[in-house]
């Protein structure tokens, strides 16, 4: 088998061709190892158009954002009225009709007693609100975060973000920030592949760095309930009702980061669900709006209440567009049940990827919740080694064969594969079989 085997080639490169070479010359993308030769002229569902005439079948969905498809209908519909209604109004100087509509349901969609939302334009931002909320309302300074955590990139959050990677020739960064290892299964520092130990053990590491990493000045923990950049990093079923006992008893508020893993992406509405938790405060993004940019920050009445004038706002904050966007992402996730499909799809994939695991060695775990899936390849199985350069070709060969994953992970070793929802039974059979095409090149190579 050769890489021509794969190959989707299209008709028409002139758009294609002139559109590289104008990013190449006026867009900024030095910090990108490569961006990936697609121009992107139309997107429908989950196919992605080239302006060359080439198909492509989206698995990664603009990083876990359009959860309902590329151009769902019913959000196209709901964004047309608003832009004759209004397109800006300043959210927190006036009241916004949408703007009050899409928090009501906020309240009513998010785990427990969470309650009033902060709007902002960015998952970013978003952590910087709860983290200030926390802070506020507590009347602590400090952070306790995870390695292999992502929790955005402006200084402050990258404050408490724990992936090397992502930090790099940024800092110094801001101090009162502590970190405990992430429940990394696959990779744990703790010699035993036993999750509830591992549950245990890191939980444990919770509180060791509460008493030995900071001043006793604690405001909150904060954690993805899946990791995302961190390589699609599924928590033992124990692992947060045992942070949360320890968070309780030392009166530090819990943030769940939902901005990749909300919005029916694992299954359920938000992820925290699958662990039985309420957090404190929650932060939603990407899927939040279908690909309209928006962020919203939750949490209980009293914490949301601890600002004073002045203390906080966002200018773009809570687009009416944005949040028209977002009430009919809503309302399409429920009524086509997005996060049920979203259960059963990735149910089969995982399988049929732990399948491909059996005749592919490259594959050292594969793991994930609904349709947020990760597939972490290694040079060797006993020794773990990442197999970095093996997973960018993966990727590579699946683009050329009209098939778009993603590569995750702290050493860019992991296969992502978070499409959109809607995506149907036959696409995700077809990207797994692309899948195991490629890991086949790949290991002769």
């Amino acid at each position: 088998m050769t890489t021509a085997d794969l190959g989707n080639v299209g008709t028409n490169a002139a758009i294609h061709e002139e559109t590289i070479e104008k990013y190449r010359r006026y867009v900024n993308t030095s910090f990108v190892a490569g961006i990936e030769p697609v121009v992107v002229e139309k997107a429908e569902g989950s196919t992605v158009h080239d302006a060359d005439g080439t198909e492509y079948l989206d698995c990664f969905a603009g990083i876990s954002v359009v959860n309902a498809g590329h151009r769902h209908p019913r959000v196209l519909d709901a964004v047309r009225a608003q832009l004759d209604q209004v397109v800006h109004a300043a959210t927190y100087i006036y009241h916004v009709p949408v703007v009050a509509d899409l928090a009501e349901k906020l309240a009513q969609v998010t785990p427990g007693d969470l309650t009033k939302s902060f709007f902002g334009n960015s998952g970013a931002e978003g952590i910087e609100t709860a983290v200030r909320l926390a802070k506020a309302y507590t009347g602590r300074h400090e952070v306790i975060s995870l390695t292999h955590s992502f929790h955005g990139r402006t200084a402050g959050t990258l404050s408490i973000t724990g992936n090397q990677a992502r930090k790099t020739r940024g800092g110094p960064y801001l101090a009162g920030v502590a970190f405990a290892p992430a429940p990394y299964v696959y990779r744990n520092p703790f010699g035993t592949d036993d999750p509830e130990v591992i549950a245990d053990r890191c939980a444990e590491m919770v509180e060791w760095a509460i008493s030995y990493q900071t001043s006793g000045d604690v405001a909150a923990f904060i954690a993805e309930p899946v990791m995302g950049e961190g390589g699609i990093l599924v928590p033992p079923s124990s692992y947060f009702s045992r942070v949360k006992e320890i968070l309780d008893r030392h009166g530090i508020l819990f943030i769940a980061d939902e901005v990749q893993s909300g919005f029916g992406r694992t299954g359920e509405m938000f992820a925290i669900e699958h662990f039985g938790i309420v957090p404190d405060i929650m932060v939603m993004a990407k899927g939040i709006a279908d690909g309209f940019p928006l962020s919203a920050t939750i949490a209980r009445d009293e914490i949301a209440d601890c600002l004073r004038p002045g203390e906080h706002l966002s200018t773009f904050g809570g687009n009416p567009v944005s949040c028209a966007a977002a009430l009919a992402n809503i309302a399409v996730l429920e009524d086509e049940q997005l996060p049920q499909e979203s259960a059963r799809k990735g149910a089969h994939t995982i399988g049929r990827l732990q399948e491909l695991a059996k005749r592919h060695p490259l594959i050292g775990d594969v793991r994930g919740l609904g349709l947020m899936i990760g597939a972490e390849l290694v040079t060797d199985r006993e020794s773990k080694g990442p197999a970095s350069k093996q997973a960018v070709e993966v990727r590579r060969l699946c683009r050329e064969a009209g098939v778009l994953i993603g590569v995750g992970g702290q050493a860019g070793n992991v296969l992502r594969i978070q499409p959109p929802l809607v995506i149907s039974d036959e696409q995700l059979d077809h990207a797994i079989d692309t899948i195991d095409k490629a890991l086949a090149i790949v290991a002769g190579q």
